[in-house]
Formats: C-alpha cells, sequence, structure tokens
C-alpha cells in the first residue's frame, strides 16, 4: 500500500473536486456508455474507431474519477481563518511588484490541485510560489526564469 500525498484545497476547491466528481461519474459516464452501445451496434469491433475512441474516452473517464476521488480523500483543507495576514501562506492572496519599479501582481496561493494562472491563482510549489511562502510585507525575492532571476518586493499581504 502506497502513502498518498496530502492534498492542500480551499474549502472552494474541495467543492470545486467534489462538483467535478458528481459530473465524471453521472453525465460523462452515461455519455461514454451510449457511445460505447452506438458503436457496439455498429458490428465489427475490430476496424471501428467510434468504439476505440469511446473506450479510450472511458479509460480517461474511469481515471479521472479515480484521481479525484483520492484528491478528496486526502485532502487537507486550508479554511480562511487559518490564513496568516502577516507571512504568506497556502491561502494567502500576495501582491508583489517586480524591483525596482515594475508593474503589481496579485496572486492567490494555493495548493497544487487548484492552480489558474489564468485567474490568479498560483501553486506553493510554483517557483513563485515556493519563494512566497514565509515571507513577510517587504521582503524581497528573487525568482529563477529563462532569462534569469527576477526580484520582486511583497507589497501586501490579505
Amino acid at each position: 500500500m502506497s502513502i498518498q500525498k496530502e492534498v492542500l484545497l480551499t474549502e472552494e476547491g474541495l467543492e470545486k473536486t467534489k462538483q467535478e466528481l458528481e459530473y465524471f461519474k453521472t453525465v460523462k459516464r452515461h455519455e461514454v456508455a451510449e457511445r460505447l452501445k452506438e458503436a457496439i451496434a455498429q458490428g465489427d469491433l475490430s476496424e471501428n474507431s467510434e468504439y476505440d475512441a469511446a473506450k479510450e474516452e472511458q479509460a480517461f473517464i474511469e481515471s479521472r474519477i479515480i484521481t479525484l476521488e483520492n484528491m478528496i480523500r486526502n485532502a487537507k483543507i486550508i479554511s480562511s481563518d487559518q490564513v496568516k495576514k502577516d507571512v504568506v501562506g497556502v491561502g494567502s492572496k500576495v501582491t508583489i511588484q517586480e524591483v525596482p519599479d515594475g508593474d503589481f501582481e496579485e496572486y492567490a496561493i494555493v495548493g497544487s490541485a487548484e492552480t489558474d494562472p489564468d485567474s490568479g491563482k498560483i501553486s506553493n510549489e510554483s517557483p513563485i510560489g515556493a519563494e512566497l511562502i514565509g515571507k513577510k510585507v517587504g521582503d524581497l525575492l528573487n525568482v529563477p526564469a529563462p532569462d534569469g532571476t527576477i526580484q520582486f518586493k511583497i507589497v501586501k499581504i490579505s
């Protein structure tokens, strides 16, 4: 038996994971079962591309269901009242500025399962997220980038 990695989730992230699991178990499973039934009705499965595609999708869906169930089972919930306002941690919202006078950027630090850079959610395991953890307002951090190191200053933690 392998030891499962703890999955850091916010309360919102846990709810989204549960909703996604329910969707895969009810809607997606049913859809692929219908596609399989239709493909089987066509006859000879050895040269049936619809059948092969449906089987591949079925394997993906079942794999995703297992992944989501494991995430929920191993979830460690980071509630908003646990988040410190003076030190960056998972659940913090952080405003940083590129030094010396770059743009301001705001990020929410989340566990890797909730990462969504397009909406400003970065993982505590990402280069910037890992550098931010444990830092305070006014601290400088050096983030490795393809063109060299970029320096940021923490402006606000909320």
